[in-house]
This record gives structure tokens, sequence and C-alpha cells, in this order.
């Protein structure tokens, strides 16, 4: 077949602008290696490296030591006087679920009923949400974002299952893109024994007698005992069952994973009667369980110990449960904690103070906590909690490269991150905060 003239000349006008245009597209491809030279770089997987080189390349750490090389074509950075950490971690937020808590439009935290063990947070996470670029200019990297799990930023219901957490990276156009983990705990509110309710029809409290309250709560641990006795038979119909011979049910299925103990119980519990309730009846389900919340977790950490059941503490900054508590109880139960022996993390349980991760994990420092010790509960301690410690946390390579390059202490409020890498990128800090901070700093004055 012939080809005219006139079609050669475009088809050659064509690969000539091709040429002329590849290095231009090769300018805006982001460099796939990095290397931060001369930093002192804090691996929490061994001794700090005081004059270090860390390599990333294709997404993961590719070297960490004093002695390693530079490789051809990397981009340098020069760290010298900066500082190196792991991503921080937030094991509990609404991150993405919700943007502004009174605006009902904007916010997608729980669903209707009670026993909701199929919801995915990560279906209903918003990319865009103005809160993850300011979360992340903190330093916190990734975070686990959980159905109803409280805060300012809570749409005020939360049932009893309240679905699926997902682990996710602060960096992503996509959900796909930002996934660590889709399923990567189940979230159980414990039932409480309340003998005090509020009537919303005529702004009142109501007492209700501590029988008919415990009636009500003990009604509620037998319908959890039969959702999860329905799913282990769910369970062996699954493993030797044809799919042909059952009707298949999404929230049963949905349970396996934690039946089968391969998937964490997010159990949120404050109360030590609570919290003891909730750990005997785990250890006899045989359940994987992590609990959240925990304000009085200190009058029952012998059993924690124990049982080997992890802990992510809510924000401290806030009054003890009973008028004669101490003060300081809250910000001085995690030194108590790590002292019995209790793997415990820092969670901000909100959006709107995430960014304050770093700082109440320092408060608890000020309180008796080991600084190491707060620093691995912001970072390997969560990652390890929800089974994720090969993957971040640490300094290591083969790890995501969640990256924080700093001018000091990340737990200090005065800190500033320097530069920011997430799944091995360079990620930027700007954020809202940081716009309406330079817009009003740089207003022109009145003439008067």
């Amino acid at each position: 077949m012939k080809i005219s003239l006139r079609v050669r000349l475009v088809f050659g006008l064509l690969n000539f602008l091709c040429i002329l245009s590849a290095p231009a597209l090769r300018a805006q491809t982001p460099p796939t290696t990095y290397a931060i030279t001369h930093a002192k770089i804090f691996t929490l997987a061994g001794n700090t490296i005081d004059d270090g080189t860390l390599v990333i390349r294709d997404g993961k750490i590719a070297a960490v030591g004093a002695n390693v090389e530079v490789p051809a074509g990397a981009q340098s950075i020069d760290g010298k006087g900066l500082q190196v950490y792991p991503g921080l971690f937030d094991p509990v937020t609404q991150m993405g679920l919700s943007e502004i808590s009174a605006v009902s439009a904007t916010v997608d935290t729980t669903e209707t009923g009670n026993y909701n063990p199929d919801v995915v947070a990560a279906t209903a996470v918003f990319p865009s949400s103005e809160h993850i670029p300011v979360t992340r200019a903190s330093g916190i990297t990734e975070v686990l974002v959980v159905p109803g799990s409280g805060g300012f930023a809570s749409g005020g219901g939360r049932g009893v299952f309240g679905g699926q957490a997902s682990a996710i990276n602060l960096s992503g156009w996509t959900i796909d893109e930002m996934l660590i983990k889709k399923n990567a705990a189940m979230t159980l509110y414990w039932p409480e024994i309340e003998t005090r309710t509020f009537d919303f029809a005529t702004f009142t409290r109501k007492e209700k007698p501590f029988s008919e309250a415990k009636q009500d709560y003990d009604k509620q641990v037998t319908e959890l005992t039969d959702w999860l006795e329905r799913a282990r038979h769910y369970s062996q119909v699954m493993e030797k069952g044809s799919t042909a011979k059952y009707d298949r049910d999404l929230k049963l299925e949905a349970l396996v994973p934690v039946v089968r103990g391969e998937m964490p119980l997010l159990v949120f519990a404050d109360r030590s009667r609570d919290i003891r309730n909730a750990v005997e009846f785990c250890d006899k389900q045989n359940l994987k369980m992590v609990l959240a919340g925990g304000d009085e977790a200190y009058k029952v950490k012998d059993l924690l110990r124990s049982k080997g059941f992890p802990v992510i503490l809510r924000p401290m900054l806030t009054l003890p449960l009973n008028e004669d508590d101490p003060y300081d109880q809250l910000l001085s139960q995690p030194a108590e904690l790590a002292t019995a022996g209790v793997k415990f993390a820092f969670g901000s349980f909100d959006n709107s103070f995430a960014r304050r991760l770093g700082q109440n994990a320092a408060n608890a420092v000020a309180h008796g906590l080991p600084y190491d010790e707060a620093l691995r509960a912001v970072t390997i301690y969560p990652a390890q909690i929800l089974g994720l410690g090969s993957q971040i946390g640490t300094i290591e390579p083969g790890k995501i490269a969640n990256i924080i390059v700093t001018n000091g202490d990340p737990l200090e409020i005065t800190t500033d991150v320097r530069y920011l890498f997430i799944r091995g990128q360079l990620t930027s800090t700007n954020n809202r905060h940081k716009s309406l901070y330079e817009k009003y700093l740089n207003r022109p004055k009145s003439a008067n």
C-alpha cells in the first residue's frame, strides 16, 4: 500500500515534535531515586546514625547507613543539620470521612443500624480533603481511618459493629493510590451499662434502675455473641461447602477474618468495668483485641498485659472521667502502662487536631514516659499493633519510604518538617492553614 507524500510529511512532523518534547516530558516525571545525605537518622530499628545517608528508590527504602554511596542519577538532598525519622502514624482518625462536622453533607462517618461489619472506611474516603495536607505537614504520613470513632468530626452515631477501618497514606489522587491496607481492623463499640439516659424530647436526664440497665447490657452482649457464632458457622460453610449451596451474607462474610483471628478487633471502651468485660469477652471468643480509648486502662493494666492486648490511647488534654481523679491522671497513664509492659500507641480520634499527634506524645513525656517510648508510640508501635510493622514504622531497607526530614524533634511544636516523603515521593507540605497564614501575614496595611 502506497502512502501519500502528505501523510508522510504529517507523520514526520509528529515524530519531530515528539523528539523535541521528550526532554520536557522527562523533566515533568518525578524522580524515582532520592538520597538524603549527612543527616542524623533515627531508624528506630537500631542505633541512631549521626552522619548518615538514606537512599529511596521506587517508593521503598533502598539503603541506610553511615557509608552508603549515592546512586548515579539520584536527586540528592543535603541533610546537614537536619534529622530523619519514620513518618508518624495516627492509628485512630476519621480522615477523609468528615470535612466540616457541622455540615452533614460533608460527613460520612457512620451507617444506619447497629451492625455494619461489611462497611469499609476506604470506600468513603475523600482524597481531596483539606484535612489531609494540614495533617501531613505535621509529619504524619499514614493514618487509620475508623468509622464513627468519635471526636469533633464524629457524626454522632456509631452502632455496635461500626465497620472496617482502613490504613492509608496521606498522599494520592485516588483511594487506590493511598491504600496501605483496605481491611485493617474491625471496629466494635463495647456496650455500656447505662443507668442515666438523655431524653431529647424534654432535654432532661432520666435515671434507670441498675437492674434494668444490666438487662439491656446483657441483651446486647448476647446479640454480639450470636453474631460471632453465626460468623463461625458461615466460615465453616465457606471452607467446606459449595457457594451454590448457601446464600451469600456480606455482613457475616466480613466477620469471618475476625473470628479466624486474621483481623484485629478494635474495641472502643473507656471505663475499667467496660474494659474488663471486653477483655474477658474477647479472650473467651479467641479474638485479636486492640483496646481503643482506654481512659481507665491503668486500672486493668495487669489484665491487659497478661492477655497481650495493646491499647490506642485517646488525646490526654481533657478532664479525667471521675471528679476525684488526679488532674493529670490521663497524662501520667502512658508511663504507668509502659512500666507495666502494656504496648500502646497514641491516636487523635479526630480530624481537626490530628496534626497535634506528636505534641500529644510529648505531653506524656513531661509526665514520666521515656522519650524513646513516646516516639515509638507514634511510629512503630501503631504499625505493629495493626499488623503493619513489616511495611512501615521504622527506617529499614525494603519498607515503604514514608519519611520526614525535620529541623528538630518531631514531638516538639516548634519543629518544622523540611522534607516529606510518602511512598518514596517528595510530597508538598503546603496546606490551607499555611496559605491563610501567609495571606493575612501579608495583608496591606491601612492608610492610617
